[in-house]
């Protein structure tokens, strides 16, 4: 099978399930998982940051961090298009009592700095007090510049703001830059790293920060029944994957870039428009006179899944390999020249 409608499908190797069977695991809610400890540190120093601490998912880790930055009442502002906004089921806002402040994203992934600062409230009672910067790294897969984070760091200081990154993809966005996740992580008060994406852990994420902002997220984490007890076995997953699966990343960005070369030349005079975001992700925007329908139809004979809509989003991952795609590119050919 070859899915590439997301890199949240991928599968535990053979050494990773044997990773898996042999943790050491223990009672986390007491603090006495030695792998879970031993993870926790890891990432922590991974992301230059004081403490971390293992949460179910990249959703649970982005909204422990927000409520752990704004109380009920206060603002985090985030872009219309990102994860903690539009993604998350409003977590923040029902379960926080935080409120989003949105800001169309621009074409690179960012948010305008000027906009981000006309939209901090002044200190008026008919406002929520802003508290929060909300980021990601990746956005729809491009990397941000880090210059760009270097200057929200000295708007956020100036209007007393602290900073949180959805790094979903960070480590995807350390590949592509050359950097190293403290580096990229140096701006933000508190870093989500989702595993179970490019790094291929089957569950997973673990939010960093200082240990005063990692204590209460523990105490969030707990009341929103993220207390896993004996949950080394996913610690061990993830250690193996930061171990043994974070350099390869390399090979999807490869593969994703020649998936947009091979899509671009076969689409060549049609109204499609193929894209590659710089690491994983090749987008196809079909027109409507090349009914996607069809595609999906002819792949799904050949046990291959894309996503649904005239508007692919097409993600590389550990279990997709050139071979694979030299498949997906044939196929795809024979759907163009109507042999569905």
């Amino acid at each position: 099978m070859l899915d590439l409608r997301s890199d949240t499908v991928t599968l535990p190797n053979a050494a990773m399930r044997a990773a898996i069977a042999e943790a050491n695991v223990g009672d986390d809610v007491y603090g006495e998982d030695p792998s879970i400890n031993a993870l926790e540190k890891r990432v922590a120093e991974l992301l230059g940051k004081e403490d971390a601490l293992l949460c179910s998912s990249g959703t649970q880790s982005n909204l422990l961090g927000i409520m752990s930055h704004c109380r009920n009442g206060e603002e985090y502002i985030v872009g219309q298009e990102y994860h903690t906004y539009r993604y998350e089921a409003g977590g923040a806002a029902v379960l926080g009592s935080v409120v989003p402040q949105t800001i169309e994203v621009e074409a690179d992934g960012t948010l305008s700095l000027d906009t981000i600062k006309q939209r901090i409230k002044p200190d008026d009672p008919h406002f929520p007090i802003t508290r929060l910067l909300a980021f990601e790294n990746t956005h729809g897969g491009q990397l941000i510049d880090q210059a760009y984070f270097d200057e929200a760091r000295i708007l956020a200081d100036q209007n007393g703001l602290s900073m949180h990154l959805d790094g979903a993809r960070l480590p995807n966005a350390a590949i592509a830059s050359g950097r190293s996740m403290a580096e990229l992580a140096a701006p933000f008060d508190s870093v989500s790293l989702c595993c179970s994406k490019g790094l291929g852990a089957p569950i997973g994420s673990l939010l960093a920060g200082s240990k005063e902002l990692i204590a209460r997220a523990r105490r969030w984490r707990k009341m929103v029944g993220g207390g896993m007890r004996q949950a080394g076995f996913v610690a061990v997953a993830i250690d193996y994957a930061l171990t043994h699966q974070f350099e390869r990343i390399q090979d999807d960005h490869d593969n994703a870039e020649w998936l947009f070369e091979q899509l671009s030349n076969l689409l060549e005079g049609t109204e499609a428009k193929v894209r590659y975001s710089g690491t994983n992700m090749t987008f196809v925007d079909l027109p409507e006179s090349l009914n996607a329908d069809g595609l999906r139809a002819l792949m799904a004979q050949h046990d291959i899944k894309l996503p649904g809509g005239q508007k692919l989003r097409l993600v590389c991952h550990l279990d997709v390999n050139r071979k694979k795609l030299e498949h997906f590119v044939e196929l795809f050919k024979r759907w163009l020249n109507g042999g569905r």
